[in-house]
């Protein structure tokens, strides 16, 4: 039996024919680029092929492009007509856009905006609170109204005043079937300004009176009822807690409503209160001027809503200082828009 040299171990023992000893699996040699290949042609007979980066192409728009074209000649047309026709007659709406019977109607028709909205906001807050009211009586009232005066246009409403004194010729204030204690004729009582105010306010409370619900709605019930476990009444709760929060709800439609109503506004010219357009009517029933007068009315209008859509803008931020997106509640774009 052979024998390895004094002092060989084991694996001495295992020595090769040259003398070299057996390569173990932890000696093994990493493959060389051949028995790499030899692999790869296993796998893959044709070959590994090289990888292409992938080119990205943007989707076409054409017909975005095509509404753009249009639009454009569109603009063009109208632009080139405002300057060439000379039928609109420029000059007329200079020399009457500030003067100082134009000027009265606008100034009329601001204040009349502020007196029909401020009837308008407090009765649709009062009808709102009766509406949310567990007395059925109370709920009932407030919904009769709202059918009513949304039912029944504005301008019979607008009619109706301006001519109360034919129904009720004479108003009092006194103790229900008992004495009076002050009289006088209806239409003192009730001027012209006043009709107008009470036409449009009234018929404003209605649709104020379903916003205001709905912000009311829109809080939590929870708040409702952690103010009155802290023994908070419901008229406390209702102005230290749901108010405030209901407001960022509100706010918006309310915008919406009070530029609304400043156009409604020149409906008072159906019983002759001289607001805008009823100041502009009065001049071209004179001239003759009817497209200038009418573009200067046109121009008044746009400037005040104008002013007040940007005090919108401003009231909203202040109840919502989130700032939501533009685009919409939760950021809502149509795919592909620009942002």
């Amino acid at each position: 039996m052979a024998s390895g040299p004094p002092g060989a171990g084991p694996l001495d023992a295992a020595a090769g024919p040259l003398g070299t000893a057996a390569s173990g699996p932890l000696d093994a040699a990493p493959p060389g680029p051949s028995a790499t290949a030899d692999a790869a042609s296993d796998d893959d007979p044709a070959g590994a092929a090289p990888v292409e980066p992938i080119t990205a192409v943007p989707v076409r728009h054409p017909w975005r492009w095509v509404g753009v074209a249009v639009i454009g000649l569109l603009l063009a047309m109208a632009a080139n007509s405002l300057v060439t026709n000379p039928r609109f007659e420029w000059d007329v709406v200079w020399d009457y856009l500030f003067s100082e019977q134009v000027l009265r109607g606008v100034w009329a028709t601001v204040y009349l905006t502020v007196y029909a909205m401020a009837v308008g906001i407090v009765g649709g807050v009062l009808l709102a609170v009766l509406r949310l009211s567990p007395n059925p009586l109370l709920r009932g009232a407030s919904w009769v109204y709202t059918w009513f005066f949304r039912g029944t246009p504005v301008m019979i409403q607008i009619l109706f005043w301006g001519a109360i004194g034919s129904l009720y010729p004479r108003l009092s204030i006194g103790i229900p079937f008992g004495p009076e204690f002050v009289s006088g004729r209806a239409n003192d009582l009730i001027p012209v300004l006043a009709a107008v105010v009470l036409g449009l306010g009234l018929n404003e409370a209605a649709y104020m009176a379903e916003i205001v619900r709905a912000g009311i709605n829109s809080v939590d019930p929870g708040q409702v009822e952690a103010a009155h476990a802290l023994g908070m009444g419901r008229l406390l709760t209702l102005r230290r807690i749901v108010l405030p929060q209901a407001m960022r709800v509100i706010i918006p439609p309310t915008g919406n409503e009070t530029i609304s109503m400043l156009k409604t506004t020149s409906l008072a010219s159906v019983i002759a209160f001289t607001e805008l357009l009823y100041a502009v009517q009065l001049i071209y029933a004179r001239n003759f001027r009817t497209i200038p007068l009418l573009i200067v009315a046109g121009i008044w209008y746009l400037a005040l809503t104008s002013v007040l859509s940007v005090g919108q803008y401003y009231l909203e931020r202040h109840y919502d200082p989130g700032g939501r997106p533009s685009g919409g509640p939760s950021g809502f774009r149509l795919k592909g828009a620009a942002r």
